[in-house]
């Protein structure tokens, strides 16, 4: 079947449930994470200094239809698709050729081309868990990294030892499993990058549909590596009360008990405590979507979120506290804005549509928001 996309056309193949069969991989649920995709690709043109003699180039490390590669072909990109699925190289130049768009498909292994060629941005978006693309991702890219995950429940712990295992961190599945899955991401990609003396900074990312996504801009320089280290530390939390306390660092101490209630604790890490975006970055990817693109208005309302974000490590959710409290819920908008008279710092998130985040702990949260 064929399937329009931005500016693009490309056929796929026709399958009952989205990413299902034996045929060449294609899931029309990632429409938003392709246009933000290539929303981000204009913005990361629109702030860096373009060479007039040469065009940027991206790779599609695991480009199954190709319709990454086509879309940044599309944008003036030199798009190379790779695969090692010789139906999918062959279906990603045919969708190539159908737009009348330049670029190659290969038939590779992508570890091995990432070593051997360097792109400005590297784009890998597999089935499961990336990690194995990881290192010769940032050995093959000069500017960006784009990373999919797919692999939700050992990123947040509800697969516990295949988190351990893919992420070399400690998962804990917590009421804020989506935000605890990126950051256990963030986490594994900031240290892979570091073993190359590459600070790998996210500028802007997103856990949205049972996938985490992020964008790395690279900056080379053993001190600017260590910089990014120094962000990471642990989370330990409480499932009794929800106390929880971020400490950065490398060297975990985490506590037996809870100082709140003196039930038993969690810990979680090594994971990425710092901004999981640029608001600035965030803001140009926001201008840069387009009407044409089939899901603009949900694109540009997560731009505004996530740049808006406040800059906590971890969540809260409205519904679940005032279930727990045996309380009625509010406006979201309204919640939010009693714990700022309050004199707290409080946002939104795009984790969900009834989310937070706050400098308040529990306790003054239910003190200023919530009206026994």
């Amino acid at each position: 079947m064929r399937v329009t996309e931005g500016d693009v056309t490309v056929e796929v193949p026709e399958q009952a449930d989205a990413g299902v069969g034996e045929d060449v991989f294609f899931n029309p649920v990632q429409e938003l994470n392709r246009d933000l995709t290539v929303a981000v690709l204009r913005a990361l043109e629109a702030d860096i200094d373009r060479d007039a003699d040469r065009t940027p180039r991206y790779l599609d490390a695991t480009a199954a239809s190709g319709i990454r590669g086509v879309r940044a072909a599309a944008e003036g990109w030199d798009a190379t698709c790779c695969d090692v699925d010789p139906d999918a190289v062959e279906l990603a130049r045919e969708n190539l050729a159908r737009n009348d768009l330049d670029g190659r498909a290969l038939h590779r292994d992508a570890n091995a081309l990432m070593h051997e060629e360097t792109f400005d941005a590297v784009d890998v978006d597999p089935f499961g868990t990336p990690i194995p693309f990881a290192d010769a991702a940032f050995r093959g890219a000069s500017r960006l990294v784009c990373i999919t995950a797919t692999d939700t429940a050992p990123l947040c712990g509800a697969h516990f030892e295949s988190g351990v295992r893919h992420y070399s961190t400690v998962p804990r599945n917590t009421e804020y499993h989506a935000e605890m899955g990126l950051r256990v991401l963030l986490s594994a990609l900031v240290r892979t990058g570091a073993r190359y003396d590459l600070a790998a900074r996210p500028v802007f990312s997103h856990a949205t549909k049972h996938y985490a996504r992020t964008y790395l801009r690279l900056d080379s320089g053993a001190q600017a590596a260590d910089a990014l280290i120094d962000e990471l530390g642990y989370v330990d939390h409480c499932e009794h009360c929800l106390y929880r306390e971020a400490t950065p660092g490398l060297i975990a101490d985490p506590l037996d008990w809870c100082p709140e209630c003196g039930e038993a604790i969690q810990t979680a890490g090594p994971i990425w405590l710092g901004r999981t975006c640029d608001p600035a970055f965030a803001e140009a990817v926001r201008d840069a979507v387009d009407d044409g693109m089939g899901t603009a208005e949900e694109a540009r309302e997560l731009c505004e979120t996530v740049a808006a974000e406040l800059d906590e490590p971890t969540h809260y959710d409205q519904h679940r506290l005032c279930k727990r409290w045996g309380v009625g819920a509010v406006a979201m908008d309204e919640f939010v804005e009693r714990l700022r008279a309050a004199g707290h710092s409080a946002s939104r998130t795009h984790y969900g549509g009834t989310t937070f985040k706050t400098d308040a702990d529990v306790t003054e949260i239910r003190a200023a928001a919530v009206e026994d």
